[in-house]
């Protein structure tokens, strides 16, 4: 057993949890008497249909209970430091069609709380631990994700703010346990992503890639997707979120095939996400342009993942991006005049539109980024990390150059702005499409960890598409 392995063995760590979360609320003057009160999401039968729904867990009932089972519910007790599970009793016509369920005593076993008890329970244990603390009590939930048969009767208050806002900050640092499962997830996609490369080599069409990297993550044991893969062939990857994936591969009008496919996908495994976006030639070397581009986004990512540490500020490794997509397209002779003054002017937001990164843990974009979409600066604007990263947070470093027209012809056609690129070399560049490299990293107290393993070397990525 890998020693990664051997730490996924153990259980998640629910009960370490609910304690961060409740010296969060009492740091912030909740005071040390209350309970937390989360539910599982509800099973949901499909729209004029008898199927349930596709079931994804809600993540704050998840990071505080480790349970994937629906229609589950919880309790913690703050002073006590009681953590109860409550699952749904056994449904006499339920197990005809789909066995016995998950029972308290084997809940007790898979899961890191105190005690299991059933859904039917829940109203009695908060009316016991109202009176255990004389009414003087706090019951923190979430608005909108309270059953309407839960009483939170003889509560001195039902604070329903607090709490979301706890779990939200609380997940930004990630304990050993959830780090591991991060790199299980990585793990997984990397073979994915070798095996999306593998199948490009006889398809004919996205599809056929986009249903390898999706086989092979199932088989290795993320039977779901963090996200919608994003699978796009030639000019379909300047496409930020291209989510067709059903093109074919040989351009109808030369009949050639496509110069590249970027491929941004990543596997879900026990609810933590990977997110990679990799580029990789159809055949089997870059194009000329293709490869000049990839060393410049690769030469972006490499410099900023080497600045990451315990809090260094994200706008600042942004910023530094910008400057080296700017030095790499000035020597192509896609843009013209200084590099300061074309950072100034934001000319490389023509070409690099998007934030750098965000969080990653239960979600794809996870909590706590504190963005701002407002912001009037275009360079920033879309940055869905602002701040200071702390150690034990993990984010992606996705940088891109991409050749969208409708994003880059309002500054050709800009009188300020368009004599900083040459259309005539920028010709020479549309069928590159896109490129993005994204690796996930978990930040350190002196500097980072790459939980990412997925090749990305020009020559690795070449050896494996030929």
């Amino acid at each position: 057993m890998s020693s990664l392995d051997a730490i996924l063995a153990g259980k998640y760590p629910a009960k370490a949890h609910a304690r961060r979360v409740a010296g969060y609320l009492q740091e912030r003057g909740h005071g040390g008497s209350g309970v937390i009160y989360l539910e599982a999401q509800k099973t949901r039968l499909i729209e004029d249909n008898d199927e349930a729904m596709p079931f994804r867990q809600r993540r704050f009932f998840y990071y505080l209970s480790g349970c994937l089972l629906p229609d589950s519910r919880l309790t913690y007790d703050i002073k006590s430091d009681k953590l109860t599970l409550y699952i749904p009793p056994i449904d006499p016509d339920e197990v005809i069609w789909s066995g016995l369920p998950l029972s308290p005593a084997q809940a007790q076993k898979q899961y890191d709380v105190d005690r299991v008890l059933s859904t039917t329970e829940v109203n009695t244990t908060l009316a016991s631990i109202a009176s255990a603390h004389n009414g003087k009590a706090v019951a923190f939930a979430i608005a909108d994700q309270i059953s309407d048969d839960i009483k939170f009767q003889n509560f001195a208050e039902t604070n329903l703010s607090a709490l979301k806002a706890a779990i939200e900050l609380t997940r930004i640092i990630k304990d050993g346990y959830e780090i591991a499962l991060l790199k299980k997830a990585n793990d997984i996609s990397a073979k994915a992503h070798i095996a999306a490369i593998e199948a490009s080599k006889t398809a004919t069409n996205e599809l056929e890639i986009y249903g390898a990297f999706i086989a092979t993550c199932i088989a290795n044991g993320c039977t779901e997707q963090s996200y919608h893969p994003i699978v796009a062939c030639g000019e379909n990857g300047a496409t930020l979120h291209y989510q067709k994936n059903n093109d074919n591969l040989v351009d109808s009008v030369t009949k050639q095939r496509k110069n590249n496919v970027l491929i941004d996908a990543g596997g879900e495994y026990r609810a933590y996400c990977a997110d990679i976006t990799r580029v990789f030639p159809l055949s089997g070397k870059f194009a000329p342009e293709t490869r000049q581009v990839y060393e410049i986004v690769l030469q972006m990512q490499s410099e900023c993942i080497a600045e990451l540490k315990d809090g260094v500020q994200w706008e600042d490794i942004h910023a530094l991006a910008h400057r080296i997509a700017i030095k790499g397209l000035l020597k192509l002779g896609i843009l013209r005049g200084s590099e300061d003054e074309l950072f100034e002017k934001r000319v490389s937001v023509a070409f690099f539109p998007h934030g750098l990164g965000h969080y990653l843990g239960m979600d794809t974009h996870d909590t706590g980024g504190n963005p701002n979409y407002d912001d009037k600066d275009p360079m920033f604007r879309y940055l869905r990390v602002r701040g200071n990263l702390p150690a034990g947070s993990v984010i992606t470093v996705e940088p891109g150059i991409y050749f969208c027209r409708f994003i880059i012809e309002p500054f050709i056609h800009s009188p300020e702005l368009k004599h900083y690129i040459d259309t005539e070399v920028l010709e020479r560049y549309w069928r590159v499409g896109g490129v993005r490299i994204e690796d996930n990293i978990h930040i350190t107290r002196d500097g980072y960890e790459n939980l990412t393993t997925a090749p990305k070397a020009i020559e690795e990525v070449e050896k494996l598409a030929l």
